[in-house]
């Protein structure tokens, strides 16, 4: 891997985790300590990152976390109108899991009109917002906090789902490929993101189609872990086609 292509991985989980230590970034980037932390000085120098003793950090987070505000912000006409499709899929009274995500948060304000709706969450965005909503059960997992997403991630957080029944999963992605399957830019949201696909009967992925044939660091599995793909009408026809051919329903929100 080229230097330019490592500091945008690295700078793509930093967006995703927040911070990260020197030595686990040389390992997972199977480079040296000293290559990580003159990739971190570059990252620094363009304004992305915080050098900090043995590690970075995203240079937004703590206005972020202030503010209760997303990293990826991108896309969101798309993202309003997949979140506000999403929603109609969920009826009066079921318990459904909602996954943490700029896609999946476009959800939330179509759901208050939901009766005795019961919300699965690790998104701490979502628990603030439908918490307080008469006649919302919202239940939130434990885990390792995670200030660009808002959510709560890791083993325990995945710990949480299990012997948890959900009927439906709204599911975010970093990446989606007809090869690679689903990708993520680190390794803690996939145990959670596996516990959440065990717990519910019926998987819905929810992403723009700027991320498809997008190719992240971590592969959560293949897309035959999906039932339906609720996406943006950007979808070139080849893409929807090739996903109806692999058993995966695709909904257009316009």
């Amino acid at each position: 891997m080229l230097a330019e292509q490592r500091r945008k991985k690295i700078l793509e989980l930093l967006r995703e985790e927040g911070s990260a230590r020197v030595k686990n970034l040389s390992q997972t980037f199977s480079v040296s300590e000293p290559t990580i932390r003159q990739d971190l000085e570059k990252l620094e120098s363009e304004g992305y990152v915080v050098r900090e003793h043995g590690g970075a950090f995203l240079k937004s987070v703590p206005q972020q976390v202030q503010s209760m505000s997303l990293e990826h912000l991108e896309n969101m006409d798309k993202k309003r109108a997949i979140g506000a499709k999403a929603a109609e899929f969920v009826r009066h009274g079921e318990t459904i899991i909602l996954d943490a995500g700029s896609t999946t948060s476009e959800m939330v304000d179509h759901l208050v009109s939901k009766q005795n709706l019961k919300v699965i969450t690790n998104a701490l965005n979502v628990v603030l917002r439908l918490g307080g909503v008469q006649g919302m059960t919202v239940f939130s997992s434990g885990g390792q906090f995670k200030p660009p997403t808002l959510s709560l991630s890791g083993e325990k957080a995945a710990e949480f789902f299990s012997g948890v029944f959900a009927s439906k999963l709204f599911l975010a992605t970093g990446g989606i490929s007809f090869d690679k399957g689903l990708t993520y830019p680190g390794f803690n949201d996939l145990y959670v993101k596996k516990a959440m696909i065990e717990a519910a009967s019926e998987v819905f992925l929810v992403a723009d189609s700027t991320k498809i044939g997008k190719v992240s660091f971590a592969s959560l599995g293949g897309l035959d872990l999906v039932d339906t793909f609720i996406t943006d009408s950007a979808i070139r026809a080849e893409d929807r086609k090739r996903f109806e051919g692999m058993g995966v329903k695709v909904v257009i929100a316009n």
